[in-house]
């Protein structure tokens, strides 16, 4: 079995125990189930490599039609542990996208192990709707987003439900969880 192998059974425990499991993107479920999410374990080993892999996800996501894939999430597995640097990375990211004229079109969502929004403590259980068991960059389209997002009621009030469903759970709850899909291995 190959460490890609595994780091790819933790993700796809993390989306169904997390993202799908908790609710915590109400449009998961159907791509998810209808098995057009892509996941890539990368192997760079700095910004310039992680970068030219992101440009490469990104062309290869772009020429495939969304019934067929409809996000790709990169996995970071030799870098951007560090979660100051890895925030420092999603700028690059951001820029990347302006640069190849992808702005609009494509969008990244971001996931660590560390994730910590401002003004939080790192305990907070509201850090983990956004945490997962590896750095993550995923590549989302645009056009699938206002799609989804016009035909859900009240979509701002996504990230309150999260949070509050997060603080019922609380910290230790889903560090254990988090920590159980670390520990998935490949069926």
């Amino acid at each position: 079995m190959s460490e890609h192998t595994e780091i790819e059974a933790q993700v796809r425990a993390w989306i169904d125990r997390f993202v799908v499991g908790l609710g915590l993107c109400p449009f998961a479920r159907q791509p998810v189930e209808g098995e057009q999410v892509k996941i890539v374990v990368s192997p760079a080993h700095d910004s310039e490599a992680l970068l030219e892999e992101l440009q490469q996800q990104l062309l290869w996501l772009d020429a495939q039609p969304p019934r067929a894939t409809e996000t790709t999430l990169i996995v970071v597995k030799e870098m951007l542990g560090d979660f100051l640097d890895y925030n420092d990375f999603l700028d690059l990211a951001d820029a990347l996208l302006i640069n190849l004229g992808w702005g609009g079109r494509f969008q990244f969502a971001s996931f660590h192990p560390d994730y910590q929004f401002a003004g939080t403590d790192p305990d907070d259980a509201e850090n983990y709707t956004n945490r997962a068991p590896w750095p993550i960059l995923q590549l989302l389209r645009e056009d699938s987003l206002e799609t989804v997002l016009a035909s859900y009621p009240n979509p701002g009030q996504i990230p309150e439900r999260n949070i509050a469903a997060m603080n019922r759970l609380g910290s230790t709850a889903l560090a254990e969880l988090l920590q159980k899909c670390r520990e998935a291995k490949p069926k």
